[in-house]
């Protein structure tokens, strides 16, 4: 019993993060927008993307995928919950060139495909195409660190790693 609660925990009680998207990595500080660069929702990490499809960055579970499919929520199999917000602004779009492929409750292994996107025609409505990723209970955690990176490659570098408050 206790080996399926400490699965997914290494030795050290440090949790990764994946990148979801190949990109550059910007640091959540520099967003352009303050709920994101001033940490209102929690700690993370922001991608310049390269490309156009937001794959699982953990394993775990479909909490929310906004009606205008410009972001979604996942809790992984250890309680993290990430939150992945395509672009900024989108939400204006209305959905205009986004697709999901995946719907509230569903369940994901990293590098699941979750959602695709027409970046250039993010970037015809003028519209930020950074991707914010944030762990939205960060309280619950202990440290959060960013990688030391500058670009990275969807589903294998880690983005962020968290250590557990206990």
């Amino acid at each position: 019993m206790l080996s399926k609660l400490f699965k997914n925990r290494t030795v050290n009680n440090k949790f990764p993060i994946f990148a979801p998207i190949d990109g550059e990595i910007i640091p959540l500080e520099e967003v352009p927008d303050p709920v994101f660069s001033e940490k209102m929702i929690g700690e993370g990490i922001a991608i310049h993307p390269i490309g156009s499809t937001i794959t699982s960055p953990v394993d775990g579970t479909i909490l929310q995928v906004f009606p205008t499919k410009h972001a979604i929520g996942i809790r992984d199999n250890n309680g993290i919950e990430i939150l992945i917000h395509i672009g900024l602004d989108t939400v204006n779009l209305n959905g205009e060139g986004f697709t999901s492929y995946v719907q509230e409750g569903d369940k994901v292994v990293l590098g699941d495909k979750l959602i695709s996107f027409d970046l250039e025609k993010i970037k015809e409505k003028r519209k930020d195409t950074i991707i914010p990723i944030i762990i939205t209970n960060s309280d619950k955690f202990k440290e959060i660190s960013s990688c030391e990176k500058s670009s990275v490659i969807s589903q294998k570098d880690e983005i962020l790693s968290l250590i557990a408050d206990k």
